[in-house]
């Protein structure tokens, strides 16, 4: 478009032009309004056509045909924007006696007709350059805003691949628990390791908040070679004499470290250093060593607790699950755990039962907080989840919710009670584990939200991804339970049944967002709750714009 607003430009004639070599004037006066702007087409088809198919030929021949052939007064019953000059054209272009249509005949043309029109063409045409130049200049220019430089990139002739975010790959990958000597250990040599790099000056800082990615020239990439090599994501190399490298570029092995930087922190994998990224690599050094420090008290009081054959560790800060046999983890689950203000609070308990089709009893906070202000709008949603309202408590005397003014209703003299089934909040399954924040797990219909990075959704209860595998681990010393596949028997059945444990299983509701694995890879997570006591380390822990709308949620406990 740019070229073409220079073409026009360009070929609006000047007085200079239409004065012959005498001073006579050669061409008529024309009024821009009347201007055939026919040939402006015509000849950036003609180098458009040139350029596409690189042929050898020279697109002279198609300039005098398709520019100059057509230089003439145009008068109003010719104007191409006049309907009937429009129409007279057509006709005659396609007139019977020519068999196909054809570009008007060139007319007599004097030479200086011939000479204003070859200089109009080169001008044109070096104008057009300028501006192709100028188009790539602006596209390669890191120091621009991506809004000004989104039209120029995508005129590029070399287009680079879209790179999608890789798949989900949040659960940690041995059989060692958090709940180990194994990870006390891990983590009191990553500590020594933070120690001494905070006692050399720790890493750099990268300035500014615009967005690094892979093809771009950035005159921070230094720097963030440097802040990742510090950390470990990125090797140094012989070959860069030193910490860091000067150049500007965006290599393979610089994108492999985002990566796993972004990773070892929780981050959306995309190898981008967006909004997120960039704040979790500003954390100061001096910080993440104190979040070291806190979590390995953490761990170790848990380690101090009575030793426990079989237990499950719920740690929501990492939105995971470990299922513990004899000091190995046996199973791991993505959970679901509590947005902030509802966080999923430090629980030790113990599950006694197991309850198939339950039914769920909306606790007051939800129904004064999520339910009721939902029914000001949506009357309609109790019917369609199948909730109904009680009086006084649960077990009280139904009440048709057609009369009940929403916006007087209180959550003290009403109450919600969910019918089992699909649309059921908990699920096909909730595991019963008496303790005085009322807090549970439970299968969720909402299953789709496990493919999210970060899981913060739910109103304090714990959703677990796969939950009937775990439901069959709990159960697995019960009579009837040794075989793989009975919780989905039951399932098919369509029966409710509560299942109370002989062997009861401890469960602890933690905590951790730092940890180490063997071989002393460190692992960050945002400070979801903002209990480890500095704000940057919250970093990461709100939804990314890149990753677009945040989605559906649905009523939940």
């Amino acid at each position: 478009m740019l070229g073409l607003a220079a073409w026009r430009i360009y070929t609006s004639p000047s007085k200079a032009d239409r004065q012959g070599p005498h001073g006579s004037s050669n061409l008529p006066e024309t009024p821009r309004e009347h201007i055939d702007f026919t040939p402006v087409c015509r000849i950036d088809a003609a180098i458009t056509n040139d350029l596409e198919s690189k042929a050898s030929k020279s697109p002279w021949s198609k300039i005098e045909h398709g520019l100059l052939g057509t230089t003439q007064k145009v008068g109003p019953g010719t104007h191409p924007d006049n309907p009937l000059g429009r129409q007279r054209q057509i006709n005659e272009m396609t007139s019977p006696k020519s068999s196909s249509t054809k570009l008007p005949a060139a007319v007599p043309r004097t030479p200086a007709k011939a000479e204003f029109g070859r200089r109009t063409m080169l001008r044109g045409l070096s104008f057009l350059a300028v501006i192709a130049a100028a188009d790539r200049a602006f596209a390669q220019a890191s120091w621009l805003p991506d809004s000004f430089k989104t039209g120029a990139a995508q005129s590029s002739t070399t287009p680079r691949a879209e790179r999608k975010p890789e798949a989900l790959n949040d659960l940690r990958p041995n059989a060692i628990p958090y709940r180990s000597e194994a990870m006390v250990e891990a983590l009191e040599n990553v500590i020594a390791r933070y120690e001494k790099l905070v006692q050399t000056g720790g890493w750099p800082q990268i300035p500014g908040t615009r967005m690094i990615r892979p093809e771009d020239d950035d005159e921070r990439i230094p720097t963030l070679r440097r802040r990742l090599e510090m950390s470990g994501e990125l090797k140094k190399t012989a070959s860069q004499g030193g910490w860091g490298s000067s150049s500007f570029g965006f290599d393979d092995e610089l994108d492999k470290a985002v990566r796993q930087f972004q990773e070892n922190h929780g981050l959306r994998v995309t190898g981008r250093v967006d909004k997120s990224t960039l704040q979790a690599l500003n954390v100061p050094p001096q910080a993440r060593l104190a979040q070291l420090r806190l979590n390995l008290q953490r761990i170790k009081d848990l380690v101090a607790l009575r030793n426990d054959d079989r237990y499950i560790l719920v740690n929501a800060a990492a939105f995971q699950l470990e299922a513990v046999e004899k000091g190995e983890v046996q199973q791991r689950h993505r959970v679901i755990a509590g947005k902030p203000g509802r966080d999923t609070p430090i629980v030790r308990a113990t599950i006694k039962a197991m309850n198939f089709f339950p039914y769920w009893r909306v606790p007051d906070s939800v129904a004064t907080l999520d339910l009721i202000p939902k029914l000001q709008k949506d009357p309609e949603y109790l019917q369609r989840e199948k909730i109904r309202v009680l009086t006084g408590n649960f077990n009280g005397a139904e009440v048709d919710a057609a009369n009940i003014d929403w916006k007087t209703a209180s959550a003290t003299q009403l109450k919600f009670r969910q019918d089992p089934g699909n649309q059921n909040a908990l699920g096909l399954l909730r595991i019963d584990m008496p303790n005085s924040e009322g807090v549970y797990m439970h299968d969720t219909p909402m299953k789709p939200l496990f493919q999210q990075r970060s899981r913060a959704f739910s109103a304090g209860c714990v959703r677990v991804q796969d939950v009937f595998k775990l439901g069959e681990w709990i159960a697995r010393y019960e009579q009837g339970w040794d075989q793989p596949g009975r919780a989905e028997q039951v399932v098919e059945g369509g029966q409710p049944l509560d299942l109370n444990l002989t062997r009861p299983i401890p469960v602890y509701f933690t905590y951790i967002t730092a940890w180490a694995e063997p071989g002393g890879l460190v692992q960050f997570r945002p400070d979801v709750y903002g209990r480890d006591g500095h704000t940057t380390l919250t970093a990461g822990r709100d939804r990314d714009e890149t990753e677009g709308p945040a989605p559906a949620q649905g009523l939940a406990p």
